[in-house]
């Protein structure tokens, strides 16, 4: 016992050593909801529980200009030119800032999301917060953005005990390199961390991008599409004409649409589309391919399922709130 005491000492030294370097868990003490079941829910924020469409993806984009701007001095123009090509190339803008101009995540994450006055940009849907706590399942909030911005939201939108945890952009480096969404390494080590399987859960995001990364990992994947009709964070700005400011909300929404629309038949549109999460159609379906109806085959072939419209194969279910994504639970029992 005295021969091995200096080995256990070195081995409980060692470890408190390693445990300082360790993330903190930033748990939500006090979750409110039914929490019941296997299904462990992984949700996005931003266009997926609030729109945030509506007034903060595109402040968003300005201030994210603005910086990238101010760190390579040019102007706006070229500054939203990079800014989009690192987003389209990295997945996410402050990647290619700091891989190409060693910018502080910390500084960048801070200004683009300076919201004085958050608490009137932020809308949500009537009964998220009972929609919530009635969908059985454990549930954990993982955003791309700061902490402290997802917090401000949650707590604006009602909804900050009706998750166990928060998983910021702050939470994913992973050896030494950050790793945001859709980066799988990331999210099959949080996985491991909380101790699920990748059957088990179950990836909520408005971005299809991203649902396409995970395709394959074994992670269930939901598309919530209810709040994409404008404007995404490094999207091209798209501003509609003066002459139709005046028009309702609605018909603004169509202008716009037609707009993206137009603008991504200019591009390669396949592309363009799968790397946008701005346009509610998700993919252009393959104009050669014929559609088989039930009626059309042969009676001793089994009867296949139609494809629902515009859901492309990597998304298992596709809803536009969560009021339906509750319902669907229900009726379907899983």
């Amino acid at each position: 016992m005295f021969i091995r005491q200096p080995t256990q000492r070195r081995g409980v030294e060692r470890a408190r050593l390693h445990s300082s370097h360790r993330p903190r868990r930033h748990l939500v003490r006090g979750v409110a909801g039914n929490t019941s079941g296997d299904t462990v829910w992984l949700f996005d924020l931003d266009n997926t529980l609030h729109d945030a469409s509506h007034a903060i993806f595109p402040a968003i984009n300005r201030l994210m200009t603005a910086y990238v701007a101010r760190v390579l001095g040019c102007d706006d123009t070229t500054a939203s030119r990079v800014r989009v090509d690192y987003w389209q190339r990295y997945g996410a803008t402050l990647l290619g800032m700091v891989r190409h101009h060693q910018v502080d995540p910390a500084d960048f994450l801070r200004a683009a999301h300076d919201f004085p006055e958050l608490a009137d940009m932020v809308r949500v849907r009537r009964g998220l917060v009972a929609a919530l706590r009635q969908l059985p399942g454990r549930k954990i909030l993982v955003t791309n953005a700061p902490r402290n911005y997802a917090r401000s939201v949650m707590a604006i939108a009602g909804i900050d005990r009706c998750f166990e945890r928060v998983v910021a952009i702050e939470d994913m480096w992973v050896h030494g390199h950050l790793r945001p969404k859709p980066d799988r390494r990331m999210m099959l080590r949080l996985l491991a961390q909380i101790g699920v399987a990748p059957h088990r859960a179950v990836l909520v995001e408005d971005t299809l991008s991203h649902l396409k990364h995970y395709a394959g990992s074994g992670i269930r994947r939901a598309w919530v599409t209810g709040y994409l009709r404008t404007i995404a964070p490094s999207r091209p700005h798209v501003v509609v004409p003066a002459q139709d400011a005046s028009v309702p909300g609605a018909a603004r929404d169509a202008v716009t649409r037609s707009t993206l629309a137009a603008e991504d038949r200019q591009r390669v549109a396949h592309l363009a589309q799968e790397r946008s999460v701005t346009l509610v159609a998700a993919e252009s379906q393959d104009p050669t391919r014929a559609a088989t109806t039930p009626q059309s085959q042969p009676d001793h072939l089994p009867r296949v399922r139609a494809r629902v419209t515009n859901r492309p194969g990597y998304v298992d279910i596709k809803v536009q709130s969560m009021h339906q994504l509750l319902r669907r639970m229900w009726r379907t029992g899983s």
